[in-house]
């Protein structure tokens, strides 16, 4: 397989990556124009220096990990570079928008034949597409359970009258707890009887800004998301941090809900957990209807299992969905994603269902195997306690030393359950590491984080973000 292959096949897992705004934006037309370094670094063209800069910075790490997939090598490179056959032209200043006056000069008075303001040169921009609402994710497939009624219901109320009951609602919890699907119902209900509305993640709306700005076309930005009846924006934990966009968001919620226009929001922790945010925003947040949603029960679980089978044509025994429903996966995702695999399976076994097939499908979900690729970059407890150290800003000797600050000893607990769950070394030998501790205190340690881990968002995003850092390794 030659380097346009490899470039290829990375290049198709990219676009089944990022969403469509941003691949749009930001590498739709990139190609490879060389390699060098024997082979190791790939030199691919992109249309301007922005986006040059863009996935040189911000997304290099995310695309070299793709790369060095497709290409079976560990120790491959990128460099971008704008490719004078994409490069975007620039404009001379005399050519850019006519003034009203040079306009009048250059026409002959008894020629002209329209309106001279719309003979005024607009600013062209590039398309600023919504992101697609799944069909999948409607109010009518929502499982209902007593852990997730309240959020239902308010959202059920929003897209009867929107803009009338809960301005805004905000709707917070965990990954795959069923917010997407919430917002997504909304905007199909509104949608449906000729609201204009417009669901959005965060980062999109932050790509759209950067695009606008770039292209002098805020106002058309503005007219964008201030000129819809329903705004429902997902993940907003995403723009904490971002000055320029949260300072436009804010503007943007202002201006609907001064008109009574409804806003939707979901973030994966409370508004006030979330300390990157202005406090401007984090006080409208919580001036409307602010609800969470939990995990599952055990009779939802059932549900759902129940629903994807009979939309697959499935007969499943009640022994079956009893062991999926039992799996005690962490969130819908998950409990979805074993579905399919046991499904997967038979399909292409040929063969049934069968529940011992289906115990030996949960073990693998459970405890995959480790490719020779991750094998040669295994974990070990000393990543996982610099990598934890780091997130909770406590020095490596406090972590392993005698401290029982409560903020110190969360820390070490988070440290004990993900290496636990990461290192595949027995408990004594991760009690060796931290401090020199039994093993019965990291057992403890580890089962307190996943007993707290079910109603503690906060520490579910933490843990996310070790996680996440730990497997770029």
């Amino acid at each position: 397989m030659n380097e346009q292959d490899v470039w290829k096949i990375a290049y198709s897992q990219l676009e089944l990556q990022f969403d469509r705004p941003t691949f749009e934006t930001w590498l739709k037309g990139a190609t490879l124009l060389r390699t060098e370094e024997e082979g190791r670094l790939y030199v691919v063209g992109v249309r301007n220096s922005m986006t040059r800069d863009m996935l040189q910075h911000r997304y290099y790490r995310n695309l070299r990990r793709v790369l060095s997939d497709a290409s079976g090598a560990d120790d491959v490179e990128i460099r971008f570079e704008v490719h004078t056959a994409q490069a975007v032209p620039e404009v001379k200043a005399e050519e850019e928008e006519a003034p009203l006056f040079r306009l009048l000069a250059q026409q002959d008075p008894t020629t002209i034949t329209e309106p001279l303001h719309r003979m005024v040169q607009r600013p062209r921009r590039e398309t600023l597409p919504e992101s697609e609402l799944s069909p999948r994710f409607t109010f009518e497939r929502f499982i209902l359970t007593d852990s997730n009624r309240i959020a239902y219901e308010a959202a059920q109320a929003v897209a009867e009258a929107p803009g009338r009951n809960y301005n805004p609602l905000f709707v917070y919890g965990g990954v795959g707890l069923g917010k997407t699907h919430l917002l997504q119902s909304i905007a199909h209900a509104c949608q449906r009887k000729g609201v204009n509305a417009l669901y959005i993640p965060s980062e999109v709306f932050t790509n759209d800004l950067v695009v606008s700005i770039r292209n002098k076309t805020t106002a058309m930005f503005r007219e964008k998301y201030r000129g819809v009846d329903v705004l429902v924006v997902d993940d907003v934990q995403f723009i904490a941090g971002k000055d320029t966009t949260q300072e436009e968001f804010f503007h943007t919620f202002n201006a609907l809900t001064t008109f009574n226009k409804q806003v939707v929001i979901a973030s994966d922790r409370h508004p006030r957990e979330l300390s990157l945010l202005e406090d401007r925003l984090r006080s409208r947040f919580q001036g409307g209807l602010v609800v969470d949603v939990q995990p599952i029960a055990y009779e939802g679980r059932v549900a759902l299992v129940e629903m994807w089978a009979e939309e697959k044509a499935l007969k499943l025994d009640a022994e079956i969905v009893g062991l999926l429903a039992n799996s005690e996966q962490a969130n819908v995702r998950e409990l979805e994603g074993l579905f399919n695999q046991v499904v997967a399976h038979a399909q292409l076994s040929r063969g049934a269902i069968t529940a011992d097939g289906v115990r030996r499908t949960i073990s693998q979900f459970k405890q995959p195997r480790h490719s020779v690729a991750s094998a040669s970059r295994r974990v070990t407890v000393d990543d996982v306690i610099n990598t934890t150290a780091r997130h909770f800003d406590i020095d490596i000797e406090t972590i392993t030393g005698k401290s029982r600050a409560k903020r110190v000893n969360t820390a070490r607990q988070v440290a004990m359950y993900l290496a636990r769950e990461m290192t595949g070394l027995s408990l004594p030998q991760i009690g060796g590491v931290l401090g020199g501790r039994r093993h019965t205190t990291i057992r403890h340690g580890a089962n307190k984080i996943a007993e707290s881990l079910a109603h503690d968002s906060g520490l579910r995003h933490s843990i996310e973000e070790i996680r996440d850092e730990l497997g770029r390794r």
